[in-house]
């Protein structure tokens, strides 16, 4: 009779192990002595790898330093980098990889149409996401383990008209913009604000996110003889926009948000092409505090070339997840979301505080492309 019991309750505990409900594994992981398995996932080849380089490079930062003072609780992070090609399928598989494999967090991807699309699986999995996206698209998606590092197109470029049609009082702007996630939030943000001021775009064009010959857009566009061009596209595509432009003549200042504050943008358009352009950024330059002056010094020791706006970006996301899990000692699922959203930080991009949409950073300044370089805007 004993033994029968026995094994009925051996029977009995292991019916109740393999009933665990999901995500318990990732529990476990959050318990056990091991590393602390956080992803990072990004386009680290094709068009978009310069945004995956630089978030990486900013993440990694962070994580080494955090690792260098003994980790969290005495145990080392672990970040593992993937690919995800800036494919919205290649990272949705890359979701459930993610998940498979036990890592109780993530940071990335830079690009919004592949972070939308992996949003249900980290979602239905409980693996919170600090993301560097700014579409709109983002905080639509609803989910509570969805972060952004940044702020979203709606602060972007709010802060740009303002600038431009409150501050210059120019009204006479035109408007190019592609049709990805990206270029989309772009382009229902920034004419909300124009609608906002009674101001209708001289031109609306709208091209595909893999256009590389803009002519016909830009031959109407020039037509309309604008003062300001609106820019809302990746930092190649509008590089590329800028130097057709100004082949055609297009004398036109250009404007846009944080693609354009980039080197890959100020490369690909070239400085004398490039040279007026007007940006909305949070973070317009490596000498606007101590802290960004501290961060660029490092980032410069680390991999000898200097800071930008994405690895800022990326190196506060990584520092608000690893806040958070150490405030709550190593906590998965909604425990480190929630602990997440409870984080406060005062950060290189402005002080972080999440509200119920993830978002945490509400504010942008302008500057301008003088010489190469992005510096203040006078007001």
């Amino acid at each position: 009779m004993l033994r029968r019991r026995a094994t009925i309750v051996l029977l009995t505990a292991l019916a109740l192990t393999a009933c665990s409900a999901p995500g318990s594994d990732k529990k476990a992981a959050g318990d056990d002595s091991g590393p602390i398995k956080i992803a990072l996932v990004d386009a680290q080849s094709g068009q978009l790898s310069s945004l995956g380089a630089w978030e990486l490079k900013g993440a990694k930062l962070a994580v080494d330093e955090w690792n260098a003072q003994g980790g969290i609780n005495g145990r080392q992070i672990q970040l593992d980098v993937f690919d995800d090609q800036g494919d919205p399928t290649v990272g949705t598989n890359l979701a459930r990889k993610i998940d498979s494999e036990g890592y109780i967090g993530m940071i990335g991807t830079a690009e919004s149409a592949v972070t939308i699309a992996m949003a249900p699986t980290l979602k239905q999995a409980e693996i919170p996401n600090i993301c560097s996206g700014q579409s709109p698209g983002l905080v639509a998606v609803g989910s509570e383990f969805l972060f952004l590092n940044g702020p979203t197109s709606t602060t972007y470029d709010e802060t740009l008209a303002k600038y431009i049609v409150d501050g210059q009082g120019i009204k006479n702007i035109a408007m190019i913009t592609n049709n990805g996630s990206y270029g989309k939030g772009e382009h229902d943000a920034f004419l909300k604000a124009l609608k906002a001021r009674n101001v209708t775009p001289l031109a609306d064009q709208v091209v595909t996110t893999d256009q590389k010959d803009f002519s016909a857009a830009l031959t109407g566009i020039r037509q309309k003889n604008p003062k300001v061009i609106f820019l809302g596209a990746e930092e190649v595509e509008s590089g590329l926009i800028v130097k057709q432009a100004r082949d055609l003549g297009i004398t036109a200042t250009f404007a846009g948000a944080a693609p354009q504050g980039t080197p890959v943008f100020l490369d690909t358009a070239g400085a004398k092409n490039a040279e007026g352009t007007i940006v909305s950024s949070p973070y317009l330059s490596n000498d606007i505090s101590e802290a960004s002056k501290k961060f660029a010094a490092a980032y410069l020791a680390k991999y000898n070339e200097a800071a930008e706006l994405h690895g800022a970006k990326a190196y506060d996301g990584a520092q608000i997840m690893l806040t958070a899990l150490k405030s709550s000692n190593v906590a998965t699922g909604k425990e480190l979301a929630d602990a997440i959203r409870a984080t406060k930080y005062q950060g290189l991009l402005g002080g972080f505080a999440y509200d119920k949409t993830g978002v945490g950073i509400f504010a942008t300044s302008i500057g301008t492309i003088k010489d190469g370089k992005l510096v203040a805007a006078s007001s």
